[in-house]
Parts: C-alpha cells; structure tokens; sequence
C-alpha cells in the first residue's frame, strides 16, 4: 500500500516525499530520474536535485520508477494514443473520399461483407460501421509512431516542477487532514483518495472539525472499522454512514442498495442513531428529507431488536409515518403561506442560518412591501456571520450575477412568477429573446430555461452585497506580503469539488485561463469494460453571436483551421481521436469540443475516459500525443452523453483564451453526431459565458483593502528578504522563503475560508 500512498501525494500535491534510503552517491542516476521526467514534462527542483543526489542509487531508481508512473497517469501518458489515421494531422482524406474508399474495399472483401453491402447501396444507403476498414484501426501503434519525426523542443513546452516534500508518513498525515478538513464538498475522485488515507490515518491526527458532511461519512467508515468513536450530530450522518459501509452514494442524490451490516456495525449504527436523538429529539425532523432510504435501511437494521435504543426506534417509526416529526423547513413554509414573510426569514434566521441565506432570494421576492423587506435583510444580517463562508460567497456570487441578468432584462415579470427549482426543460427550448437561467447540478448536468423570477431591487442588492463582501472580508486572513501570479486572477473560486474534475490542470468551472501557442490539439482516450464502446470526439466552431460556422467530426474530417484524426469505433484495448485546430487560421470566436457517447458503455461505465488538450508551436513536428505538450488533462465521468469539459474563445484583442465547463447534458435519441447538437450547445455556452464567477481577483482584492502588500509575480524574480510570503499563483516558486504560504490548484479549495 505504500507504494499506492507516495502515488496519490505525487498526483495531488506535486511533491515527492524524502526518500529515506541511506545517503550515497546517486548523482548520475537522480540526472538521468531529470531527464526521463523532462520527457513528459516535469522536472525535479532544486532542492529535489540536491536531496535525491546524496542518496543510494539504488534509493533514487526506485523512486524515479514510482515517481515516473505517476505523472505518466497524471498526463495521460499511461496508455498509448493511436489516431485512425496514422500519419495525422497530415495525410487526412476528405470525408466524402474516405468513405468511399472504404466501400470500395468492402465491394472486394469476401463474398459475406460484398452481398451485405452490395444489398445497403441498393437500398440507398451504407451503415458505416459494417465496413471492414472503418473504426478499427488498420495499422499498429509502432507503425503509427515510426511515421512521425521527433517532437522539436521549444521555449513553449510545459515543464512542471515536482518539489521535496516530508517524509511519506508527514505527507500522508498532512494530506489526510487537508481533505478532510476541507470546508467545501469533495469531488468524486477526491472523496474516494481521502477514503483511502482514512484508512491509515483513523487511529492519528484528526482535523479540528470535518465540516462537510459527506467527507466525515468516509472518515466515519474508517472509524468505525477502526473501533473508534464515530462522529456524529445528525441522524443523516448515520444515514450516509451507513451508505458508505454499503460502498453506496454518501452525497445522498442517488439510491443505495444497503447490504445488512454486520452486527457490531449494526449495533454502533443504532446506538448512534439512539445517541443523536436523545440529545436533540428535533432532529427527527430530518428524516424525513430521506424517508425511503429510512425504511430500507430499516429492513437491514431490525431496530425492533434493540429495545435498548428506543431513540433510535423513533427514527424509523417517523420514517413509516407512524410518528409526526414537523420539520424547520415545512414551519417556515407554512408561515409563508399565511403570508408572514418575515416570521419565515426570523424562525429560520434563528434555527437554520444557511437554509435562510440559500432562500434568500425566494424571500426577498415574496416579500410584499418595505416593511417585510426590510424584516428580511435584517434576518440575513443575522444571520451572515453564524454561515459557512462557502454559503457566503455562494450569495455573493448569485447577487453578482442576479445583478447581470436584472440589468438585461428589458421588462418587469410578476412579482410571484418563479421555476420550479426541480425543472429539466431543453436548453434549446428556452426563448432566445428572455432572460435564461443555468442550471448545473452537483454532478455536472446542465440545462437552461426562461428567467421568470422578477428582478431583485437595486438598493436591496447593493445592500447585501456590502453585507457579504463586509463578512468575507471579516473573516479572510491578511498575510503582510501577497505574491500572486497575474494567470490565477481569473481563476475562478472552488465553492464545491463537484464543479470540476479530476486530472490534470483542470480548474473550476467557470474559471478562465490564457491558451498560447500556434497549434491547439486536443484529444479524448477511453477503454470500454464489457462491451463495444464508440465514444466521438468532436468541436462546434461558432461566430461571435453563437451561430454554428464549422464542425469537426467524424462526418466532416476537416474543415478550415481544422482537422479531425478520424473515427475509431471499438476500443477493446483503449483508442485515441484527435482534433487539430490551427488558431491563426480559423474563423469564429469559439471553439466547442465535446466527447458524444456514439454508442456502448458511458462516461460512468467504461474502464476509462478522459479529455485533454496540448499546445504546440507549428514547427515542432512530433506524434499526436505528446506528453510535454499537454495543458490539461480531466477524467471524464458524469451522467448524459455528451461532456463538455470546456470552451475556447477569443477575447477582443484577438487571444484565445480556455472557459472551464466540466458539463454532461442529455440528448435525444437521434442526437449523436456535434452537428445535431449545435443548437443547445450554442445556447449553453451563449448563457454560461455570460455568467461570472466569482473569482481569485475577488478574494485577493479584498486582503489588499484589508492590508496586504500584493506583488505580481514575473515567473522569475521573487521578494527578496528571509520573510515568509503567501503565494497564489497555477504553480509553486522555487526558492520561497521557509514558512511561506503556498496557493495552487492542488490546494485551491484553501482560499475559501471557513
């Protein structure tokens, strides 16, 4: 397992842990460890040169061995990349002659495959994929490699610094307690490494706090096994625990199959459910939010043969119904409709502080003059300072866009109009001329509809937004010196794991990062599981007012500025597609690559799928997958067909710049080809891009009013002095001071304060 373990702090954290061979002569071998880390991209540190050099050799081999597998996962340069075509991007036929070709070759294979496709041109028409030579590859990896020059390097290659760190127990301990602690929501691939560290780190230091309630649910699992005590304040936290021991879904969105628990699990989790409401029997308010997994949980439990935990009895007696336990939210409910705005926002203001700011806007708008206006924010300044600051900034975030949407908006809507906030309308049937709304679910599944929800007043927005930034501000840290890289401004904030991805590179979405270079080439890679899979790389490119000018796909193979690898249908040992687009030549303002699932397992089902890009110069020649030349590389996992990881667009001066996404949205049944689809694309992304998160420069702006001294880093030169700096920037400088502060996309989620 350790082995496993220094794996996962490599990828998340940069650093490699202290080897603790003995001392020795390892020079040449930590050069050679350089120069193999340089062929896909990284590069040790100079503190990591002098460290790995005074080792054994034999130290530094195993550690370059285990150190190299990692990062190669880490860029996708794991798996080999083979493109349809094996000389792309030259040497790409015109779609119409390709498919010809490929009939002709039909027409003079055996008797079988002539008869069947002889019968399909009769009818009119050929199904591509019962030709022979389509989709399947027809030379090997080798071939396709031996037929490209070497890669040239250039200045513009990605070198990534790999950093010492403390020994593998200090750095194991020190990353348990990170995500743990983490006071925003894990994503799906983090949820799962901080699982793992759980199970090494039950028994050491814990986190002052485990605020997120799915991630003290996996620490809960570990504990538990660990015959710790488990931590627990509500009997949803017994709810997800007991989905976590059944391998099932902590977060609660989708159905577990609970497996009947051991019996010294059964009992902790019925002594705990027992624990819970005998200090607070308001609590059993909660079950109901829950009521069906309750009753199957029941059956596995047997609660009735417990009669020494009758607490716990009542919680699925409430389940069935049996037992009335109001809830908070049903109290206030009620308040509103007898019309009581401000009782509802003063009951929850006093009980549920985060449930008052998250219904906040719905409050505000029902509020029928300035009197419940007025007894509505003076609720929500109650109650700002007792919320997470995730719930904080997420309001502030809202009003911010709120604001946007109110200042498009041509005419007032009634004052009661709202959407249901469980609505899944077609992002294509929302009306062109309305405000829309984006909705993005916690899994990354995206639709949009008609804004019918009426404008906030000025002054009320003006109001809470000085309230929240005044919170914020409260409560960010001032360190004495910033040193900030320009690149990271438009970053946006990480309020939730979720809206992202896992990989390399990635950012959150709604974050904006520079793209620079002369060829953009992005890629896809998956391995079906148990059957056939065709997954389609393709790319909408759309003109400033968000109308389809080209696509690229396996239809049409190249287009201006642009080439396509070809189409690979079955990937039973892994397969590769391709996109080239030469950003001086082409036309439009944006370029929309999407992963569409043709046909075979999903994005949840294939062994593995992921998306990434590379940047290149136009003279650099090499193969079409190059592990120094990748930008970004995210793990593709999600509901839907089609994955939008993220848009390119040029800016007003003519730079092209890369908008995260990490969306999957729905399609019909006949819509599986990027052409198809052009129509909700064009829609997401019109009203995506008009949306702005709240970013980096937000939070630094408002420690340099509170009295930090920001500098701008240059990439090179940095604050002289011994004093320790926090540093935000995409990565870690060399040669901080001990002490400083280091900000990066592998801890971003740090910022957000608690």
């Amino acid at each position: 397992m350790l082995p496993a373990l220094e794996r996962l702090v490599v990828q998340r954290t940069l650093r490699i842990p202290a080897p603790s061979g003995p001392s020795g002569q390892g020079a040449a071998a930590t050069r050679q460890f350089d120069v193999a880390l340089m062929s896909v991209g990284f590069k040790l540190s100079a503190g990591l040169l002098a460290e790995l050099s005074g080792r054994a050799e034999e130290t530094v081999v195993a550690t370059a061995t285990r150190t190299l597998d990692a990062v190669r996962e880490l860029v996708g340069a794991h798996v080999r990349h083979n493109p349809y075509f094996a000389r792309f991007p030259v040497g790409v036929p015109d779609t119409a002659d390709f498919w010809t070709d490929c009939v002709a070759q039909a027409l003079s294979a055996d008797d079988a495959t002539r008869a069947r496709t002889l019968a399909q041109l009769r009818a009119g028409s050929v199904n591509l994929l019962t030709l022979p030579t389509y989709g399947r590859y027809q030379h090997t990896y080798e071939e396709m490699a031996a037929a490209h020059d070497e890669l040239i390097a250039s200045a513009g290659d990605r070198v990534t610094v790999l950093h010492l760190g403390a020994p593998l127990d200090e750095e194991v301990t020190a990353l348990y307690l990170a995500l743990a602690g983490s006071v925003t929501p894990l994503g799906p691939e983090a949820l799962s490494d901080l699982a793992v560290l759980a199970e090494h780190r039950a028994d050491g230091p814990q986190p002052e706090a485990i605020p997120v309630r799915e991630s003290r649910a996996v620490v809960n699992r570990a504990r538990l096994r660990a015959g710790r005590g488990l931590l627990l304040d509500t009997v949803t936290d017994v709810l997800r625990l007991a989905c976590a021991l059944s391998d099932g879904d902590v977060t609660l969105r989708q159905r577990t199959r609970f497996r009947t628990p051991s019996r010294p699990h059964r009992r902790a989790l019925l002594a705990g459910l027992d624990a819970v409401v005998a200090a607070h029997p308001a609590k059993l308010a909660d079950v109901a939010a829950h009521r069906e997994a309750w009753k199957r949980l029941g059956e596995r439990l047997h609660p009735h043969e417990y009669p020494q935990w009758p607490h716990a009895a009542e919680v699925f007696a409430v389940a069935r119904g049996e037992r009335k336990a109001p809830t908070l939210a049903g109290r206030a409910e009620e308040l509103l409709r007898r019309g009581e705005v401000g009782g509802a926002a003063g009951l929850l203001a006093a009980a549920a502080p985060g449930l008052l700011i998250r219904s906040l806007d719905r409050l505000l708008r029902t509020a029928g003059d300035d009197k419940e206006l007025e007894a509505v924010l003076a609720a929500a300044e109650r109650a700002a300072p007792r919320v997470s600051g995730r719930v904080v900034l997420s309001l502030r975030e809202h009003l911010q866009n709120r604001t946007a949407q109110a200042e498009r908006q041509d005419a007032e809507l009634p004052r009661d109009a709202d959407l249901p906030e469980d609505a899944e309308p077609d992002a294509a049937g929302a009306r062109q001329d309305a405000p829309r709304r984006v909705f993005v679910n916690p899994r990354g599944k995206a639709w949009i509809a008609d804004d019918t929800r009426a404008p906030l007043p000025p002054a009320v927005r003006d109001r809470l937004v000085a309230l929240l930034d005044a919170e914020i501000r409260r409560r960010l840290p001032v360190p004495d010196r910033l040193l900030v890289d320009p690149d990271v401004l438009d970053v946006a904030l990480p309020l939730s794991g979720w809206a992202s991805a896992a990989g390399f590179g990635t950012l959150p979405r709604g974050s904006v990062s520079p793209v620079e270079g002369e060829l953009l080439r992005f890629f896809t890679y998956w391995k079906q599981a148990r059957r056939e899979t065709d997954h389609d790389l393709s790319a909408l490119i759309l003109d400033d007012a968000y109308d389809t000018l080209h696509w690229l796909s396996y239809t049409n193979l190249s287009t201006v500025g642009g080439t396509h690898s070809g189409d690979v249908t079955e990937a039973p040992h892994g397969a590769s597609e391709f996109i080239d687009v030469r950003l001086a030549e082409l036309p439009g303002s944006f370029v929309v690559p999407q992963v569409i699932v043709y046909q075979g397992e999903a994005f949840d089902e294939v062994k593995e799928s992921f998306f990434g890009f590379m940047l290149r110069s136009a003279d650099q020649q090499g193969r079409p997958y190059e592990p120094r030349t990748v930008r970004m590389k995210s793990e593709l996992r999600g509901p839907g067909r089609v994955a939008m990881p993220l848009v390119f667009q040029r800016d007003d001066e003519g730079r092209w710049q890369a908008r995260w996404l990490h969306l999957h949205i729905k399609t019909g049944p006949l819509q599986y080809r990027a052409e198809d689809n052009r129509v909700t694309v064009a829609a997401l992304v019109r009203d995506l891009v008009a949306r702005t998160p709240l970013t980096l420069r937000y939070l630094i702006d408002l420690m340099t009013e509170g009295g930090s001294r920001t500098t701008l880093w240059d990439g090179r030169t940095l604050p002289r002095g011994p004093e320790p700096v926090t540093s935000i920037g995409l990565e870690r400088p060399d040669g901080l001071a001990p002490g400083s502060c280091v900000i990066t996309p592998q801890n971003l989620r740090d910022v957000i304060p608690a």
